[in-house]
């Protein structure tokens, strides 16, 4: 009954294989390794983009934050949305990487940000007054931080905004895998297709150890981000173990079967909060990151039977009115089963 976070389940087991059948012998460093190349054969070809330039890293933080390096000056912006993960949880590490660029946040109800609120933050950055930062580019997360997903056409409103006052746009697709499936858009349609210059397209939360993917569609930017990596301290010398993991994750379709069982099993979780008494959804769960609330004796009883998972905001104090509502966020991973779904829904009925 682990629902805290997707970071916190295991390996799939075709990824551990995989980086287990690359470790015997010797193979060339920093990405010149063999399944590398067919890593990028096979990227390009799921996103439909031939000449997109493909390079792997390690965590998130620096999928991200070396993607906006290349798209910005460090006199320039980045226009996100208030509850972004570049901007909650990086610790800084995009201005640090763009040397200083500042992150304009941008509203919109569950994450999301609208043409409108885009347009407005836009406009009201004063462009050619050295006084002020400069319109830099624009980072959408899909899935969102609230675990809504914006579909194809969401996303196409928002590039259309970006491309008006001629910015780049970077996604955060650290879930990307669930976007895709949550849709049933293609991952062009998701990306390039949809106005998208460079994408953070992740596994780490998708049953990899841990590797994420930045795919630039302009190859003219590729080796300025090569050049950011090696400087920024992320490319990996035994890069075949990077090579491994997402050459196993593309094969066969793993990287949706992983995301279907995510999305499958956080759609049985919401079923089941739905007949709780007192419990309620507070935001769209369109893909595997569910916002509920329900009374504190429940998420006592729960806690206290060892269910895992964030009580929103921070960790509430568990003295107190057993009525009181309190939030939770529950993700779901590839290795969710159907038993804890049960198990921990019983526990918040009261009934185990």
């Amino acid at each position: 009954m682990y629902f805290a976070s997707d970071n916190s389940s295991g390996v799939a087991p075709e990824i551990l294989a995989a980086v287990t059948a690359a470790n015997p012998g010797y193979a060339p460093s920093y990405g010149t390794d063999p399944v590398m190349d067919r890593v990028r054969a096979r990227i390009r070809d799921l996103f439909e983009a031939p000449e997109a330039a493909v390079y792997l890293v390690a965590t998130g933080t620096a999928a991200n934050a070396l993607s906006l390096a290349v798209l910005v000056e460090p006199w320039q912006t980045v226009y996100c949305h208030r509850l972004a993960h570049i901007e909650q949880d990086e610790c800084g590490a995009p201005e640090f990487f763009t040397g200083g660029a500042k992150l304009v946040l941008v509203d919109g109800e569950n994450a999301k940000m609208t043409p409108e609120t885009l347009r407005a933050r836009i406009a009201a950055t004063r462009k050619g007054d050295v006084h002020g930062v400069q319109r830099g580019a624009v980072s959408i997360t899909n899935v969102t931080e609230l675990g809504s997903v914006y579909s194809a056409d969401e996303l196409r409103a928002l590039t259309g905004v970006a491309r008006e006052y001629g910015l780049p746009v970077h996604l955060d697709g650290a879930r990307f895998a669930n976007a895709v499936v949550a849709t049933g858009a293609s991952p062009a349609e998701l990306s390039w297709k949809s106005g998208v210059d460079v994408l953070s397209f992740g596994g780490t939360k998708n049953g990899c150890m841990g590797v994420e993917a930045v795919v630039i569609f302009d190859p003219r930017r590729a080796w300025e981000f090569e050049l950011r990596r090696k400087r920024g301290a992320h490319l990996f010398s035994k890069h075949r173990y990077l090579s491994a993991q997402m050459d196993a994750y593309l094969t066969d379709g793993l990287w949706l079967s992983l995301a279907g069982r995510a999305n499958a099993m956080a759609d049985r979780l919401k079923a089941g909060l739905a007949t709780v008494p007192g419990a309620a959804i507070t935001h769209p769960a369109d893909a595997n990151v569910i916002f509920a609330a329900w009374p504190r004796a429940l998420h006592r009883h729960a806690l206290g039977a060892g269910a895992r998972y964030y009580q929103v905001p921070g960790d509430p104090d568990p003295e107190g009115p057993d009525d009181a509502v309190i939030g939770a966020r529950l993700v779901t991973s590839w290795s969710t089963t159907e038993e804890d779904v049960d198990r921990f829904l019983a526990l918040i009925r009261g009934q185990d």
